[in-house]
């Protein structure tokens, strides 16, 4: 307890100052494999990045698509995702773009919708670009300590890729 019998959330170890940031504004969250973030990223059909996002890592992938198609300024010609994405309302989204969504259907969906297999193989860009940004260890070890350091990390190693 403060003086005169108030307490403003300030412990004996923090030196009476307030917490400076919380779990959820640095995008951190629990996990199967602990404490950590996740990066969402768009690339173009070239594998160069066009978009990067932070989320806590409990987060689910397929909501974050809308706001990561939002982003961009052109509506995209096709969306090519994993089958996490499999999902009516980004099926819905992605409509509504007038993006045709190659996107493996789930087997547990009754009604298993084709897909383009040809045009699914370029889902390695995305996979490679994630590769080359994790041959920066300060990337791939997480080193940033916030949330807005990580991401800046990883828009200037994006900046570098699209250099090369």
């Amino acid at each position: 307890m403060g003086a005169c019998g108030f307490n403003h959330g300030q412990s004996p170890q923090s030196g009476g100052r307030p917490k400076k940031s919380t779990a959820a504004a640095e995008a951190l969250g629990r996990s199967r494999g602990g404490f950590g973030t996740k990066v969402h990223a768009v690339v173009d059909a070239l594998g160069n990045c066009l978009h990067l996002a932070l989320t806590p890592a409990e987060r689910a992938d397929s909501p974050q698509l809308p706001r990561l198609l939002a982003a961009l300024t052109r509506s995209p010609g096709a969306v090519v995702c994993d089958k996490a994405y499999d999902t009516n309302k980004v099926l819905t989204a992605l409509a509504d773009q007038g993006a045709l969504p190659v996107i493996p259907p789930k087997a547990s969906r009754l009604h298993q919708r084709p897909y383009d297999r040809n045009l699914y193989a370029d889902r390695n860009k995305i996979e490679r670009f994630f590769g080359r940004l994790k041959e920066a260890r300060g990337f791939a070890t997480h080193y940033e300590k916030t949330a807005v350091s990580f991401l800046a990390t990883a828009h200037l190693l994006a900046a570098l890729d699209w250099m090369r």
